[in-house]
């Protein structure tokens, strides 16, 4: 474009197009400073173009005839809808599934949620590069939804509150770095602790030999790991633990969720009907179909999770022929294998600590004793060389006995106690993890159901995801 032309261009601009490229560009302003990255600024000079100057020609193909237009009007509509999804999946909210039992009957297998991403600030994407609609693997082709470089700090928006106990939080899986792809869920570690009581001394190098087993070995960034949903419990600073299933914070018992589910064993003189367990809430997975039996004791049982309330209601059914006992009291199951895993703390799932949660800017004595605890923390997810030898403690190449926490953490754990992976298995939640709060069920269905046999749960479409989480604040 020539100069004369191009001035002719800038002033043959009307007045409305002008309006609109100023509030364009005060949004854009407004959101690069909070996002808190001054290269964005850069970005500006595409929305200069679009609105003003036209020196690259955006709409070239308004001009062809036949099947280009056609072709490229989709394309355009398709890239504009993709850009709005990726900043309202990025800084308003995004639905997300329920993809296990781990909170019911708070929420259910087949809830479809609207989760917040303001409610806490909504994070800045540390992965901005990233196709909006897949989290981290590109569906039928089965390849990385996202590029690795470039990643930015973690950096979060204001918020309206912070996160309080009880709250029904949506966070990155912490152990999610490091998954095989072929395993269900990202349990790399877990599976990696199980080979070495196994007498694997290097659990990696047999994964990778086993790629037809365990799949490729992948690293994943923070926004792009598994999405999980547990219930906050514990807060930065407090000190927690669990004796006899009951969790205690700062020496205090915390309230249970009122439809908080335990695993029991209920002895039978044979089998219950699928239908008969659909009726009372227990899923199929959960209940099994069968009963298991223990030849020792000479009968059969079901190992169920249910509320108080479907406790009481089972207690009367023809089939139970004994009085129910917690999974946890029967001595029929293993409970360890929990954090810390790789230390030999004698805790289980229904009886751990003490521990204190670690809190941004505290400062905390470090011991071998408690370097477990935290080992991940440090190393992991505030990015610091971290070593033990000899009993003494070497950070960043010095050794230290303090150490000051850069973020905030919290202990999360599902309603379905007995059933629910969570803080309990592989501890802290970093606050660079939180990905927002369900805000309400968008819809619900049963997955054991038709379509015309009550598979969309209309009751619950729109219902509040957390009707305990007041109550658990208020007592």
């Amino acid at each position: 474009m020539q100069s004369e032309s191009f001035k002719e261009h800038i002033k043959n601009i009307k007045a409305t197009r002008w309006a609109r490229f100023g509030v364009v560009s005060a949004i854009f302003f407004l959101w690069v400073i909070l996002m808190g990255n001054p290269w964005l600024l850069f970005l500006w000079l595409i929305l200069l173009d679009i609105y003003i100057t036209n020196i690259i020609p955006w709409g070239w193909w308004k001009k062809k005839k036949g099947p280009t237009r056609i072709v490229m009007a989709w394309v355009d509509a398709i890239v504009y809808a993709l850009v709005l999804i990726y900043f309202v999946f990025a800084f308003i909210g995004q639905q997300y599934e329920i993809p296990s039992s781990s909170l019911e009957k708070s929420l259910l297998v087949g809830d479809r949620l609207w989760v917040n991403k303001t409610i806490y600030g909504a994070r800045v994407p540390q992965t901005p590069i990233h196709f909006p609609l897949a989290q981290h693997t590109m569906p039928l082709i089965n390849t990385k939804s996202y590029l690795e470089k470039p990643q930015l700090e973690y950096h979060r928006m204001p918020g309206f509150r912070s996160i309080e106990r009880g709250d029904i939080v949506v966070f990155n899986y912490p152990q999610g770095d490091t998954v095989a792809t072929k395993i269900p869920n990202p349990d790399y570690y877990q599976i990696c602790h199980e080979l070495r009581r196994e007498g694997i001394e290097k659990p990696l190098e047999y994964i990778k030999a086993n790629s037809n087993m365990f799949g490729e070995v992948v690293w994943r960034p923070v926004d792009r790991r598994e999405n999980y949903v547990k219930r906050a419990i514990g807060l930065p600073g407090e000190r927690l633990r669990i004796s006899g299933d009951t969790v205690y914070i700062n020496g205090k018992a915390v309230p249970e969720p009122e439809n908080v589910q335990y695993n029991y064993i209920i002895p039978v003189n044979g089998p219950i009907s699928a239908e008969k367990w659909h009726d009372l809430g227990v899923r199929e997975e959960d209940h099994g179909g069968m009963p298991s039996r223990n030849e020792m004791a000479g009968f059969s049982y079901y190992d169920v999770p249910l509320t108080a309330a479907m406790k009481a209601e089972i207690e009367t059914w023809r089939e139970v022929i004994g009085p129910l006992q917690r999974e946890s009291q029967s001595g029929l199951f293993d409970l360890g294998g929990i954090f810390p895993l790789d230390a030999d703390y004698g805790w289980t799932r229904t009886d751990m600590g003490e521990l204190w949660i670690p809190r941004r800017g505290v400062t905390l004595h470090l011991t071998p004793d408690n370097y477990p605890l935290y080992e991940r923390v440090i190393r992991t997810y505030e990015g610091n060389d971290l070593t033990m030898r000899d009993g003494k403690i070497f950070i960043n190449g010095k050794e230290q006995e303090y150490y000051t926490f850069k973020m905030d953490y919290y202990w999360m754990m599902g309603d379905n106690r007995d059933r629910s992976a969570d803080s309990r298995y592989w501890g802290f939640v970093p606050e660079d993890h939180i990905v927002g709060s369900p805000l309400f069920i968008i819809a619900s269905f049963d997955q054991e159901r038709g379509l015309f046999n009550g598979k969309i749960r209309w009751n619950r479409v729109f219902a509040n995801p957390n009707p305990d989480g007041k109550n658990m604040r208020d007592k």
